[in-house]
């Protein structure tokens, strides 16, 4: 006799397997805690195994779960495609995106992908820090913003949680120097109360350095090992290096990607967009550079 598994609960695994958590997949899903679990239980009696084991780093998936990802992954992009494929003719409008300085190089295929499979759309791209794109969601200005929050006081609809850590020179002394000299892109960069906050709490002296707002700009002066930054772990440059816990520096809490939406009744073309940011979002940092229609 011929089974079907439930969609519903086949998402609410692979987010709860993403994240490492069931609390995240809830915000993602905007569903209760109680529910995701629920769902999970209800798919483990469907599958007959035990899909997660808890430890300290959050829910760790089982043997059988591990096996299970990338199926349930297969599952949900043949799912998406179909519904990509039948709604593409009637998507059209425009998108106003606003991107992260240090975001749009990771989210640039996304785009790109929107405009091929829905020819109709026109999408702008905005750049600024994540304070002035709430602000400039709050005024009209753009219909979607991916912004970068703490991750514990996040108020979006959180995509994805990423360490923000520290980055200099590869081989560089910069990290040595005092007073430590600190580029923080911009003034109104999301990280930089955070950033030093935690060098006063942990008693070092530092000097900000270049806060033009060109990445590319902060990158050269890192790459110079004339200051460090402080970026998310998935966005850091292969010719830069990630500074660990031996550099002296203080640890740094973790920040959330933060989906926001200008309209509570957005368009078609405003929907096809968000759709694909929170498809996209837990594992585009790390994924090839690839068409892939399952984001829509």
């Amino acid at each position: 006799m011929a089974r079907d598994l439930d969609l519903t609960l086949v998402r609410t695994f692979v987010l709860a397997a993403e994240h490492a958590s069931m609390t995240v997949a809830a915000r993602v899903l905007h569903r209760t805690q109680g529910a995701v679990s629920q769902h999970i239980k209800r798919l483990e009696e469907a599958l007959g195994a035990s899909l997660f084991d808890r430890g300290p780093k959050g829910l760790r998936p089982t043997p059988f779960a591990e096996r299970f990802l990338p199926k349930a992954r297969q599952i949900l992009a043949l799912n998406d495609e179909i519904w990509s494929q039948t709604n593409a003719q009637t998507v059209s409008g425009r998108v106003r995106l606003g991107l992260p300085y240090d975001l749009v190089a990771a989210f640039a295929p996304v785009v790109r992908d929107l405009a091929i499979l829905f020819p109709e759309v026109e999408v702008s791209l905005d750049c600024r820090s994540s304070p002035e794109l709430l602000d400039a969601l709050a005024e009209g200005q753009i219909d979607i913003a991916l912004a970068e929050e703490l991750a514990n006081d996040a108020v979006g609809e959180i995509l994805r949680i990423e360490p923000l850590v520290w980055v200099g020179a590869k081989g560089g002394q910069s990290h040595l120097r005092s007073p430590l000299a600190v580029s923080m892109v911009s003034p109104t960069c999301a990280f930089r109360t955070t950033v030093l906050t935690s060098l006063e709490g942990a008693g070092l002296s530092w000097r900000t350095t270049f806060e033009s707002g060109n990445l590319d700009a902060t990158a050269s002066m890192v790459g110079a090992d004339l200051a460090v930054t402080a970026w998310l772990a998935g966005t850091v440059p292969a010719d830069l290096q990630r500074l660990d816990q031996s550099s002296g520096l203080p640890k740094l809490p973790a920040f959330a990607l933060t989906l926001h939406l200008g309209s509570r009744h957005p368009t078609a073309a405003v929907t096809a967009m968000a759709n694909a940011l929170r498809k996209s979002a837990p594992t585009l940092m790390s994924q090839p550079d690839e068409l892939d229609p399952s984001r829509f």
